[in-house]
C-alpha cells in the first residue's frame, strides 16, 4: 500500500532482454505510483534487428560504451528521477567490480543514480543480515550462467547453494505464481537463511509473500530488490506493503 500523498516516482529502465518483467512488476508492487519507461539495449550493429540473447559475450559487449551509452543518454534529460540496469546476468557475467564500474558510468551520463539487479541483491541480503543463500534460476538459465551466478553472490562473501527450478516452463509467459511457490517451496533445503529468484523476466515477485510464510525464510526477488534499490537511491517517500520483508528495512516516509 501507498499512501495518497506519495508522489509518483519515475525510473527509466535499461535491460539488454526482450522479456517483459521490470515494466510489470514494479508498476505492480508500487501501485502505479512508480512510472516505468524502458528502453531495450541493441548491440550498434543490430539496431534495426533483435535483442540480446542472453550468452555471457553478447551481455558483456552490451555494457559497452559504444552500445549502451546512447540508450542511457535518452535518460539524461531530466524526464526520470533513477535509473535502473535491470539485467541479474549481466552483473554475473560482468562480475562485482565491473558491474559497479558500468554503474558508476551509468550515473555519469544520466546524472541521476543508477541501480543494477545483480547487485541491488547483494545490497538487500546484507541489508537484511542474511549470509546462507540458496539462489533460484529460471529453468532458460544455462549452465555457464548458473556457474557465474554462484561466483558472482560467493565473490560478495555470501555462503550459496543454486537451486534451479527445472519443473517450471522454459517460456517465461507460462509460469504462474501458484507454480513458482509450490516447486520452490518443495526444493528447498534446510539451514539457508533466504532465498533469491533471479532473472528479471522471472515474474516471481507475486510468490515472495506466500513463500515467506511457507518456508520462514528472507524471499527476495529480481525486480523486488530493483524497486527496493530505487528508493533507497532516491530516498523517495514510498511505503511498500506487501511484497515482502525486504521492504521493512526502508525508513517510514515523514508523515
Amino acid at each position: 500500500m501507498i499512501t495518497a500523498n506519495q508522489r509518483r516516482l519515475k525510473v527509466g529502465v535499461l535491460t539488454p532482454h526482450a522479456a517483459v518483467g521490470p515494466e510489470i512488476e514494479i508498476a505492480d508492487m508500487s501501485q502505479g505510483r512508480v512510472t516505468v519507461t524502458v528502453a531495450r539495449i541493441r548491440a550498434p550493429e543490430n539496431a534495426a534487428g533483435t535483442e540480446s540473447t542472453g550468452a555471457p559475450t553478447a551481455l558483456r559487449a552490451l555494457t559497452r560504451p559504444e552500445a549502451v551509452d546512447g540508450d542511457a543518454a535518452c535518460f539524461g534529460d531530466g524526464s526520470v528521477d533513477v535509473v535502473a540496469h535491470a539485467s541479474t546476468t549481466t552483473g554475473y557475467v560482468l562480475g562485482v567490480r565491473s558491474e559497479a564500474e558500468l554503474i558508476e558510468r551509468l550515473a555519469t551520463k544520466c546524472a541521476v543514480p543508477v541501480v543494477g539487479s545483480a547487485g541491488a541483491a547483494a545490497d538487500a541480503l546484507r541489508a537484511c543480515g542474511a549470509h546462507r543463500l540458496v539462489l533460484v534460476h529460471p529453468p532458460w538459465f544455462d549452465d555457464e550462467i548458473d556457474r557465474m551466478g554462484v561466483g558472482y553472490f560467493r565473490d560478495h562473501g555470501f555462503d550459496v547453494t543454486l537451486l534451479k527450478a527445472t519443473g517450471l516452463s522454459r517460456d517465461p509467459s507460462r509460469i504462474h505464481t501458484e507454480g513458482i511457490t509450490d516447486w520452490v517451496s518443495r526444493h528447498l533445503g534446510d539451514g539457508d537463511e533466504a532465498l533469491f529468484m533471479a532473472g528479471n523476466g522471472f515474474r516471481a515477485a507475486r510468490a515472495v509473500p506466500e513463500l515467506e510464510q511457507r518456508t520462514g525464510r528472507l524471499v527476495l526477488q529480481a525486480n523486488q530488490v530493483l524497486l527496493w534499490s530505487i528508493i533507497a537511491a532516491t530516498h523517495a517517500p514510498l511505503t511498500i506493503k506487501g511484497w515482502g520483508k525486504l521492504f521493512r528495512t526502508l525508513p517510514m516516509p515523514a508523515a
